[in-house]
């Protein structure tokens, strides 16, 4: 099967690349290679991605408005596209504003309009995030719930990405599905996530800040579970009328800011220097998915808890960075 994939130099973009790789699949990568956080990871994850002969990469950018003249040549013989790339980071959201539209909404466009094109095209597979649900109250967070009110442009301009999407789909009778993705982590993991970012202030000797005085949850989900959660829908079948679904990816079980901390001390051999703060602009005390729909539809359950992921990670981390 050819399958397009944006964002193959991220984090999600090549753990899934890697498994449709080992399945067989054509896949056509592509990326911006922004500097968000170090390119070196990006190039280093994509290095690995080009030693297999069924992996071709174009570096482009989505936001560009010839995108999709310039991709079309390369791009349309493939009926599916997993869209993972994106502007990611409440707090650079903050300072860089323009950075959203461009990447999470423009982007979302240029890729519709893609999809458009592409004869006989067959299924959209999105990113979006637990961030559309901004400070809500009714836990777990549920696809049926409002999501009208998000607390960050970044979880604005996701969920401007789902809506903008249902619009195309109902008017051009595209399969679309949105993905929800709760706190992911794992090897080759973004920078500015938690667990990169306190794993290396302890292998550094650094003060951990711990925001909300350590009263933080979040629903921690292990890559490798979100890559099988999109996996199922890569081989659905179109359908008569065209469907735009969203469905939630976490691990179901939310856990502390504290127990990662303590759990990455156990694993690393370090003592953490703790640091704890108020509440950043634009974040939220918890996030917990309810999986429901996900485990009926793309029988998605979660195989991994923390206390592995963080293992795999910290071993991961020890051997790229060359720490002990």
């Amino acid at each position: 099967m050819k399958i397009l994939v944006t964002g193959a130099a991220g984090f999600i973009g090549f753990h899934l690349c890697e498994k449709l790789l080992k399945e067989k699949h054509q896949i056509l990568g592509i990326d911006n290679i922004n500097n968000y956080y170090d390119v070196k990871l990006k190039k280093d994850r994509l290095k690995i991605l080009l030693k297999e002969k069924n992996f071709k990469f174009k570096k482009i950018d989505i936001s560009d408005n010839n995108f999709v003249k310039k991709i079309y040549p390369l791009a349309k013989n493939f009926k599916i596209i997993v869209h993972l790339a994106a502007q990611a980071g409440v707090r650079y959201s903050i300072t860089h504003p323009y950075k959203y539209i461009e990447s999470n909404v423009k982007s979302q466009v240029s890729i519709l309009e893609l999809t458009k094109k592409i004869k006989n095209f067959e299924h959209l597979i999105y990113a979006s995030s637990s961030s559309v649900y901004g400070s809500n109250k009714k836990i777990p967070f549920s696809i049926n719930d409002r999501v009208d009110n998000p607390i960050s442009l970044y979880g604005a301009s996701k969920r401007s990405g789902e809506l903008i999407t249902g619009s195309y789909s109902k008017m051009f009778n595209i399969n679309c599905t949105g993905l929800r993705f709760f706190s992911v982590y794992g090897p080759w993991g973004r920078p500015d996530m938690a667990a990169y970012i306190f794993t290396k202030n302890l292998f550094e000797n650094k003060t951990l800040d711990i925001f909300n005085f350590g009263r933080m949850e979040r629903d921690f989900t292990f890559v490798d579970d979100i890559v099988n959660g999109i996996i199922p829908l890569i081989k659905f079948k179109k359908g008569k009328k065209s469907l735009h679904k969203i469905y939630n990816l976490g691990n179901n079980k939310p856990e502390t800011l504290m127990k990662m901390v303590n759990l990455l001390e156990n694993f690393s051999g370090k003592k953490a220097k703790i640091k704890k703060k108020g509440m950043q602009l634009g974040d939220v005390r918890h996030t917990y998915a309810n999986i429901k729909e996900s485990k009926k539809d793309l029988k998605f359950k979660p195989q991994t808890n923390l206390e592995e992921g963080l293992e795999k990670f910290v071993n991961w981390y020890k051997e790229y960075h060359k720490v002990n």
